[in-house]
């Protein structure tokens, strides 16, 4: 025997609604689906709107809904935290002022010390000398020119204001010394050859003048049947060098 009714779990059959004529009408799915799509799209869209609104408030409307006493409370810490920044750039104006003004200072100083460097170093010897000066040749065929007469010469030299000197290839310095005999005359330690050469940093005309006067070196010269010859020079190097030497007793006052 065959049943009928039908299977017990099978779908309900889809509302059926009617219209005022009593006819059945059935909702098409197309509409139902657009319907749920539109209630989505607009809960979305009122959580998004919800969100912005939350965030506006935290951030922008704080001072707006703040109270009288926070509000001065905030103005006060904008107020200190202004000071302190002008504080602090006034601070740094005046460290960059002061370096600033240091460095002009050091860079000054350096300087001058480099120029005094200088000036003792040509005095003492230890650096090289250019400059206007004189050449002395002094011959000595018969070899009676004692070393007097290129001690006399050095100090006649140093007198009418000579800066630097050379005597054959020995720097004078302060505590140059001349030694031997006619022929064998030594400055330093070092022998001389014949003829015996100067050279001198300083006025040319001046130089050679305080040479030249009556009873000097060149006519001290002439007496011990010898020749001196001078050369102005208006460009003169002296390239010999003393030895650096450290004072053993001698230091700077009030260092």
């Amino acid at each position: 025997m065959t049943d009928v009714s039908g299977p017990a779990d099978a779908p309900s059959p889809v509302p059926v609604e009617t219209d005022e004529h009593g006819r059945h009408e059935r909702e098409p799915l197309h509409r139902r689906a657009s319907a749920r799509l539109a209630v989505a799209l607009l809960c979305a869209i009122l959580g998004f709107a919800g969100v912005i609104q939350v965030r506006r408030t935290a951030a922008g409307d704080t001072l707006a809904s703040a109270r009288p006493a926070d509000l001065v409370q905030i103005l006060d810490g904008l107020q200190r935290r202004e000071d302190d920044l002008n504080s602090e750039i006034s601070a740094l104006q005046a460290t960059l002022a002061r370096l600033r003004s240091s460095g002009v200072s050091s860079a000054e100083a350096l300087a001058e010390a480099g120029r005094q460097a200088q000036a003792l170093g040509i005095l003492t010897g230890t650096i090289s000398a250019a400059g206007t000066g004189v050449r002395i040749v002094i011959d000595d065929p018969g070899q009676r020119v004692p070393p007097e007469v290129l001690l006399d010469a050095v100090e006649e030299l140093r007198n009418a204001g000579a800066e630097a000197y050379q005597v054959g290839s020995v720097r004078i310095g302060v505590d140059s010394s001349f030694g031997g005999a006619g022929g064998a005359i030594t400055v330093d330690g070092v022998a001389l050859r014949v003829p015996y050469t100067i050279l001198a940093i300083g006025d040319p005309p001046t130089l050679a003048a305080a040479l030249a006067i009556p009873g000097g070196v060149l006519d001290t010269v002439h007496r011990a049947n010898g020749t001196m010859s001078t050369t102005q020079l208006q460009q003169l190097t002296i390239s010999a060098l003393r030895p650096e030497r450290t004072p053993q007793y001698a230091r700077p006052a009030g260092g």
